[in-house]
C-alpha cells in the first residue's frame, strides 16, 4: 500500500482586536492551525488516501449469495441518468460482476444525455417487458416516480442508486456514501488548498439532480463553520452533466469573478470539462495564476489532470462497488429478502454483509481521496 508523506502545513494567524480605546489592551481573535489532515475549522479531515483496493476492508465479512435467490428469476435492468458517462459504464461493469455470481442477467439501458423524460419511457418499457427489478439513478426524483409506482404495482422490484428518487417509488436505496461526508470532504480539500482563503465557486450537474442538491447543501453548510470566513462561495453554476455546457460554464465563472481561486464540481462530466477548461485559460497546473479545483471523479479520467497539476486532491467511491452493490440489493428484493425496514440485514457478495438504514438507504461506504501519490494504485 501506498503511504502519503504529506508535508507539514502549518498556518498561524494571529488577529488582535482593539477593545478598550486608548487603553492599549488587545485580545487574540482567532488561531487557525490547519495540517494535511485538519479541516479549516479545526475538524479531522473526512476521508484519507485508504488501501489499495486488493487491501480495503470489506464492509462485512465475506458471505456467500444467499440460497434463497434463484438465478433464473434475476432479469434485472439498469437505467443510469445516462449511458455515455465513463462514472455508470464503471458501475454497469460491477452490476455485471454480480449478476456473473449470482448467475443472473443483467442490461443497462438510458438515454444519450441526462433527460428525466426519457427515462420515464425507458421505464415504462422494461414495465411493459416485465422484467423482475429496475435500478435507477434519477435525473429528478418526482418526475420518474408515477412511472416507477406503476412498475411496483406490476410486481417489479425498484432500487435507487447514485441519485435518488421519491422514497415511495423504490424500496431502497443503494448510496455510494453518507451525502454529508460527500460533500464536507470537497470543501475540506478545498480549504486546504486555498490555505482557508479565496473566492470559490461549483460547477453541478442538472439543478434537479438529487444527489448534487444534497451534497451542495451540506457544502454550505461545512462553508458557514468557523474558519472558512476569508473563503466565499460566489456562484453554482449548472452544466447539465454536458461536456461543451460545463466547459463553458467554467469560462463563464472564470470571466465573471477574475479572482476566483477554486471551483468544486461534484460531477465526473463537470470536473473533467472543468480541467480542460483551465489548462486551456492558462489556469491549471503551473500556471501564476492557477485556480484550484476539485470534486468527484474517476481516477482514470483524472489522471492526466493530475499529472499535470491541474488537480491536486479529489475524491469519489468506488462505482463499480456501486453496481455491484446495487445488483444484489435488486436480487435480495427479489428473492424476499430485502424490503427496505430499517435494521434489516443483507448479505452482498464480496462486500459483506450490510444494515439498512433510515429511510431505506443503504451506505456503501466512505469516500477516499486520490492524490498523485495514490492514484496510481487504482484502476477505473
Amino acid at each position: 500500500m501506498k503511504k502519503r508523506h504529506p508535508a507539514l502545513r502549518l498556518l498561524m494567524v494571529f488577529m488582535f482586536a482593539l477593545v478598550g480605546v486608548g487603553a492599549g489592551v488587545f485580545a487574540p481573535a482567532s488561531v487557525i492551525a490547519q495540517d494535511e489532515n485538519t479541516t479549516c475549522a479545526g475538524e479531522p479531515m473526512i476521508g484519507a488516501p485508504a488501501a489499495t483496493p486488493e487491501e480495503s476492508p470489506a464492509a462485512g465479512d465475506m458471505a456467500s449469495p444467499a440460497a434463497e435467490i434463484d438465478p433464473a428469476t434475476l432479469n434485472i435492468a439498469f437505467l443510469p441518468k445516462d449511458i455515455v458517462n465513463p462514472y455508470f459504464a464503471t458501475s454497469a461493469a460491477g452490476a455485471q460482476e454480480a449478476a456473473t455470481e449470482l448467475g443472473g442477467q443483467f442490461q443497462q439501458v438510458g438515454p444519450q444525455t441526462a433527460n428525466a423524460a426519457e427515462q420515464v419511457t425507458f421505464i415504462q418499457t422494461l414495465t411493459q417487458q416485465q422484467v423482475a427489478a429496475i435500478v435507477v439513478s434519477a435525473n429528478d426524483p418526482d418526475a420518474l416516480a408515477p412511472a416507477l409506482k406503476d412498475a411496483m404495482a406490476q410486481g417489479i422490484k425498484v432500487i435507487s442508486f447514485d441519485s435518488d428518487v421519491a422514497p415511495d417509488a423504490r424500496i431502497a436505496f443503494a448510496n455510494q456514501a453518507d451525502s454529508e461526508e460527500i460533500g464536507r470532504i470537497q470543501v475540506q480539500i478545498m480549504g486546504k488548498l486555498l490555505d482557508c482563503e479565496g473566492e470559490i465557486a461549483i460547477l453541478s450537474a442538472a439543478a434537479t439532480a438529487t444527489n448534487q442538491n444534497a451534497w451542495i447543501a451540506t457544502m454550505e453548510d461545512e462553508l458557514a463553520k468557523p474558519g472558512y470566513e476569508n473563503m466565499t462561495l460566489v456562484e453554482t453554476a449548472y452544466g447539465d452533466d454536458d461536456p461543451q455546457k460545463s466547459h463553458d460554464k467554467t469560462i463563464e465563472l472564470l470571466t465573471a469573478y477574475p479572482d476566483l481561486k477554486g471551483i468544486i464540481s461534484p460531477t465526473t462530466v463537470g470536473i473533467t470539462a472543468a480541467a480542460q477548461a483551465l489548462e486551456e485559460e492558462g489556469r491549471g497546473g503551473g500556471s501564476d495564476n492557477q485556480v484550484q479545483l476539485t470534486g468527484l471523479n474517476l481516477p482514470n479520467q483524472m489522471r492526466p489532470y493530475v499529472e499535470s497539476g491541474t488537480v491536486a486532491e479529489f475524491a469519489l467511491w468506488d462505482p463499480g462497488n456501486l453496481g455491484y452493490l446495487a445488483y444484489y440489493m435488486a436480487a435480495q428484493a427479489i428473492a424476499g429478502n430485502l424490503t427496505g425496514e430499517e435494521g434489516e440485514t443483507f448479505t452482498a457478495g464480496k462486500l459483506g454483509t450490510y444494515t439498512v438504514g433510515p429511510n431505506g438507504t443503504v451506505i456503501l461506504g466512505p469516500p477516499t481521496i486520490f492524490d498523485a501519490e495514490n492514484i496510481g494504485d487504482y484502476n477505473f
